[in-house]
């Protein structure tokens, strides 16, 4: 039934057009672009570049937002329009576009996670509104945010610590959306394969004599089965931000709800004593157990506020919070041999995260002399508590092969399953505190054409563990670091900057294991200092690109031969990143870039791992996205992707090495008026050949687990302002 529903409104939607084509002479022009008020979001947004695709400025944590050529570190704002045009339904969708991320899994569930520059940013180490640990923490429907933002590189001094210890190759921030100035009604309806259905609508509305108080309720709701065998999900999503502005102040306020089930998920693949990688399986084919799921349910919000106290001083302060819960029916897959027979294990799991987070700050502008500062104070504290529990039948294993899966009905816990609290009623394992200060000073000479931000963070890192099914606390840990930074930009003109930055990020410590003969001792925090110069430039008539070149060396843990535990250990990332993006032409867009990566294991602790290659970490990957707008068929867009990434291995010691892959996708768009009504279709073929292929290779350090590219899909949708 709503297969048939979708079938016939897109139907309709597509028949309107069609007559508007002929009937309708006026200029045809895209939906509207939507432009959030003045409230009191964490920054605000900048102007979209010319093509629509990304912005001219970006948030740059507690810096606020920046234009690209004065933010002295690599950033890329991603607009809801970009979102819309490429039907992205995650915000793992939208970051597939970028030629430094690639997207990958978390360990044993579906969690979606990213490589940047060679190391693992977790989606519950993703900023909202500026704060950590809001968002749901496997998927995060798009539908929510009018601008998905990438920062790449450490960033202790602008952001904080994460919560998941993560982001030391980049940031992630998503600003959700605003009402806009203009009355806002958008249904949107889409289909892809085989029966995956989707409707959603954004209203928007500005009330007062000033229209000073805005509201935007965003509802969207996806479900079916995948282009995937027998891989069914269903997803709700409903987002409510409302802002106020009055002469000084600004309110601003945010509340989610997102509900997420997956129903037989094809899962990860890990490998144990084969000599090569198997082959990828068919495209489509599913060694999913069919009684296996993934649900999770989180109510999230924020709260911020602003006041101006003097023309040069404002004062800020916000609160958010997560209720977020989880359950899983896993059953993941091990191959043992290279003709891809392996075995797999009943693995459940209950979990919930109850968040509050929060920070205040200052910020002033004034000169002294020729210079000018804008300084910025600013306080965070980050409170989570964790419960768990869980099954795992290890010993009562089954068997079946990659290529050729078994299925067997839903199986039976054994006597000597290992469990771990109640799944009914699961108990605290954790409690983390997070708190910090952070002081900046962006130094402005030559009228501004040369900026130096100085900074530095103190932080402090405090948690407690609690034993499964006794509830005893069984470790602490509370450490303190001053993380410093440095950015120089220089604007050389108006379009060409030059830019260097040394910035550090931080994560807790590990305890000595239990065979080193300093067990059980905390150790300090892990440190990872960046540096990074570059250069960056954008044309007037509406192209940019940009150049970085970056090192960035991570401390780790390790026994060295005297049984002792150190963190004299360390993995060093050396790169370079090209990307390009914005108008060619007036009817052509280019978006993309290269990134050359030199990720290895230093100093480890075995000579077998010393000098090796990064778990899943290839040495090029790139991305070209091209848009061209049909000048003989007013109002139709072509466009295609290609995707490449490298050759990267499966395991530490570099003895199973994943083969390169390429995908190619294509689309199209048409934009009419019926009446005065916008209408506009859009298909997308992603996987045009239907490659089989392993998408990602690891995705939690020190695991190579596979995942599988997903085949061939056709995704069509309307949208529709009325």
């Amino acid at each position: 039934m709503k297969k048939a529903f979708v079938y016939s409104a897109l139907a309709s939607a597509v028949a309107f057009a069609m007559n508007s084509a002929y009937a309708d002479e006026q200029k045809v022009e895209e939906l509207d672009v939507i432009e959030v008020s003045s409230d009191a979001s964490q920054a605000g947004l900048a102007k979209e570049f010319s093509g629509g695709q990304v912005a001219s400025g970006s948030r740059v944590g507690i810096l606020g937002n920046k234009s690209n050529l004065e933010t002295p570190f690599a950033t890329t704002s991603y607009t809801n329009k970009f979102i819309q045009d490429k039907q992205a339904r995650s915000v793992a969708d939208v970051l597939k576009n970028d030629p430094n991320i690639r997207v990958a899994r978390g360990f044993g569930n579906f969690q979606e996670s990213y490589f940047m520059r060679g190391f693992i940013t977790n989606s519950d180490d993703i900023l909202y509104n500026g704060l950590y640990g809001l968002l749901p923490r496997q998927y995060i429907a798009s539908e929510m945010f009018e601008r998905v933002e990438v920062q790449r590189g450490a960033s202790a001094f602008l952001n904080g610590i994460t919560p998941g210890g993560g982001s030391i190759g980049g940031t992630i921030a998503l600003m959700p959306k605003r009402a806009a100035m203009e009355n806002l009604n958008r249904l949107n309806i889409g289909l892809s394969s085989n029966e995956r259905t989707n409707i959603g609508t954004d209203i928007s509305r500005r009330f007062g004599d000033n229209k000073e108080f805005g509201v935007r309720l965003n509802a969207a709701h996806t479900e079916g089965e995948s282009a995937i065998d027998s891989d069914k999900a269903r997803n709700t999503v409903f987002h409510l931000g409302l802002d106020w502005k009055g002469d000084k102040a600004r309110i601003s306020a945010d509340l989610g709800y997102q509900k997420n089930y997956l129903r037989n998920p094809r899962p990860s693949v890990t490998l144990s004593g084969v000599t090569e990688v198997p082959a990828a399986p068919k495209a489509t084919s599913n060694w999913g157990q069919r009684w296996t799921y993934s649900e999770e349910c989180d109510v999230f919000g924020t709260l911020r506020a602003k006041y101006d106290f003097l023309p040069n001083l404002t004062g800020y302060a916000a609160y958010g919070f997560r209720d977020g819960k989880e359950s899983n029916v896993l059953a993941n897959l091990t191959v043992h041999n290279n003709n891809g027979d392996g075995t797999e294990y009943r693995f459940d799991n209950e979990r919930r995260n109850i968040i509050h987070t929060g920070e205040v700050g200052l910020k002033s502008s004034f000169e002294t002399g020729s210079v000018s500062h804008d300084v910025v104070l600013s306080a965070n504290r980050y409170q989570e508590k964790r419960k768990n529990a869980y099954v795992m039948d290890f010993f009562n294993t089954f068997s079946t092969n990659l290529y050729s899966p078994r299925y067997i009905g839903e199986i039976s816990y054994a006597a000597n399953a290992f469990r771990g609290n109640n799944l009914d009623s699961p108990a605290v394992t954790n409690r983390v505190i997070l708190t910090s200060v952070a002081l900046g000073d962006t130094l402005s000479f030559l009228n501004k054409t040369l900026q130096v931000t100085l900074g530095a963070r103190w932080q402090q890192l405090a948690s407690k563990d609690f034993a499964y099914n006794t509830g005893i606390q069984s470790a602490t840990y509370k450490e303190a670091r001053v993380s410093p930074s440095v950015g120089v930009i220089y604007r050389f003109t108006p379009e060409f900057s030059v830019y260097g930055n040394y910035i550090e990020s931080l994560s807790q410590g590990d305890s000595a294991p239990n065979n080193a003969i300093n067990q059980g001792q905390t150790q300090k925090p892990y440190v990872s200092k960046q540096k990074e110069i570059g250069m960056k430039y954008e044309s007037e008539s509406g192209f940019g690109a940009s150049l970085a070149l970056f090192s960035t060396e991570k401390s780790r843990g390790y026994l060295d031969a005297n049984h002792f535990y150190t963190t004299k250990g360390k993995d060093r990332h050396d790169g370079a990143e090209i990307n390009i993006y914005g108008q060619v032409t007036d009817n052509v867009r280019l978006l993309g870039g290269v990134t050359f990566l030199h990720a290895k294991q230093r100093d480890t602790g075995s000579s077998t791992t010393d000098r090796k290659y990064t778990i899943g970490v290839p040495k090029f990957q790139g991305n070209l996205g091209l848009e061209y707008d049909v000048k003989t068929i007013e109002g139709l867009t072509l466009e295609s992707r290609i995707t490449y990434t490298g050759s990267s291995y499966a395991d530490a010691q570099n003895t199973l090495k994943v083969k390169d892959w390429t995908r190619v996708d294509v689309g199209a768009r048409y934009i009419a008026l019926i009446g005065n009504t916008p209408i506009t279709l859009r298909a997308r073929l992603d996987n045009l050949t239907n490659k089989k292929y392993w998408e990602s290779v690891g995705g939690h350090p020190g695991y190579g687990y596979l995942v599988s590219g997903a085949p061939r899909t056709l995704s069509v949708s309307a949208s529709v302002d009325f």
